[in-house]
């Protein structure tokens, strides 16, 4: 709910790439095995500096993400990870993220200590060796941090998950085979075993309601939603401002950088053990509470509350931001630090600072438009514009239209250029 980490298509060159040759003549198979790589690393460190390092690194079989764009990537991230062929040099897969580390350095608490954060990305499995880098951003959109690691997909030590069993879990919507369609998985959090029924239920209504907006309607048959059934011993999730701490299947919590509406889990590695078997590459946790919060982290998880009467607006939201890394348009001048500078224009696609306005929705703007627009009593959903608040600061920051999914939950739909940056990510996703 409050300071997702989010993302922007940066300025679209050529179709959707950041400045790479499209790989689309490049076959899959030349580099790649059918099978995961999953890297898990460690993120340290305080406001001022951080430090990576490789924790572990595992594999399982299938790969469910995409086979075409490899060396492209369709958003900036707050983080990338570039994996390059040794022997010949050339780059072969792309990723972009964004993290709760970056977020946790802009709070109070990252001014007097040091902190650790896991994180775990999926890569396709290489069949020769590789150099990974990964690299993190701040604010600025300038590189903080980085570390380059070789990966030799004969190395022992590379824990194979394949005898892992799989978990139990069901379709919600299968539209077709993994390798061509969107795999999300929903994780339940704060379930028991009895209530199972219940998770597979919330599922289907999570599924509905990201489906009733577009553009996913219209492109819902790219979509696999599968239910993974991860049950806890208690039933909730933790609420440490009212002295409550469950046992649960990722550790799960609101008050996520003492901000009691923020929900979320640190626990990333026993969130990935859960899903082994399943193909999956975005993750929603639905948290078993009537507390009122959630969280949204780019190419990370959603994770929400599934008993409030606000689920399917937030499941929404949040989805937008994990998967479709927008940003929030609300505002309420709190931050300890402001997340978007005057002096940079934000990579989320749906606000801007004006510092490169033209990369933003300025040609969908009809001609007279004022910048900034004054907003109108009238017209909240179909007006667009140029409004001033927007990413928890109500000056500096702009915002397409008046209100909008990810301003309030009140709004029925997520405004055109939302819609828009939505559209272009799935079919980055699912075209050649």
């Amino acid at each position: 709910m409050k300071r997702k980490s989010t993302i922007l298509t940066a300025a679209l060159i050529g179709t959707f790439g950041l400045g790479w040759s499209n790989l689309a003549a490049q076959d899959f198979d030349n580099y790649f095995e059918d099978r995961t790589l999953r890297l898990d690393y460690i993120f340290a460190g305080n406001n001022k500096q951080q430090t990576l390092f490789v924790d572990e690194l595992c594999s399982f079989p299938g790969w469910a993400g995409r086979r075409h764009h490899l060396n492209e990537l369709p958003l900036e991230g707050n983080g990338q990870i570039t994996v390059c062929d040794v022997q010949t040099g050339d780059t072969i897969y792309r990723h972009s993220f964004s993290s709760l580390f970056q977020e946790w350095q802009g709070t109070e608490e990252a001014v007097r200590t040091d902190k650790s954060f896991e994180n775990t990305f999926l890569v396709p499995f290489p069949k020769n060796p590789v150099d990974i880098t990964i690299h993190l951003t701040d604010n600025h959109r300038k590189r903080t941090s980085e570390l380059t690691h070789r990966v030799d997909p004969k190395d022992i030590l590379i824990r194979q998950l394949d005898q892992a069993a799989v978990p139990p879990h069901r379709y919600i919507r299968k539209a077709g085979d993994p390798k061509n369609c969107i795999d999300v998985v929903f994780v339940a959090e704060g379930y028991r075993e009895d209530q199972m029924e219940q998770f597979y239920a919330d599922c289907q209504v999570a599924t509905d309601a990201i489906l009733n907006h577009e553009p996913f309607t219209t492109l819902k048959d790219r979509f696999n939603f599968v239910a993974v059934a991860s049950p806890s011993a208690d039933s909730g999730v933790s609420v440490p401002h009212n002295g409550i701490w469950k046992r649960t299947a990722v550790n799960s919590h609101f008050d996520t950088f003492y901000s009691e509406r923020y929900l979320t889990t640190l626990h990333i590695k026993d969130l990935h053990n859960l899903l082994c078997g399943v193909p999956y590459e975005h993750i929603v946790i639905l948290a078993n509470t009537e507390e009122y919060g959630g969280g949204g982290v780019f190419n990370s998880y959603t994770l929400t509350s599934s008993r409030h009467r606000t689920f399917r607006p937030v499941v929404v939201h949040e989805f937008g931001h994990s998967f479709a890394g927008l940003a929030d348009e609300y505002f309420y001048d709190d931050e300890f630090e402001p997340m978007y500078p005057a002096d940079t224009e934000p990579w989320e696609q749906n606000i801007t600072t004006l510092k490169n306005f033209d990369a933003k929705w300025k040609d969908l703007l009809p001609a007279g438009t004022p910048i900034p627009t004054k907003p109108t009593g009238t017209d909240l959903y179909t007006h667009i514009g140029v409004y001033e608040g927007a990413g928890y600061q109500s000056k500096g920051v702009y915002r397409a239209y008046q209100e909008c999914r990810m301003k309030i939950n009140d709004a029925p739909v997520f405004c055109p250029v939302c819609v828009r940056a939505i559209d272009r990510l799935i079919r980055f996703y699912t075209e050649e």
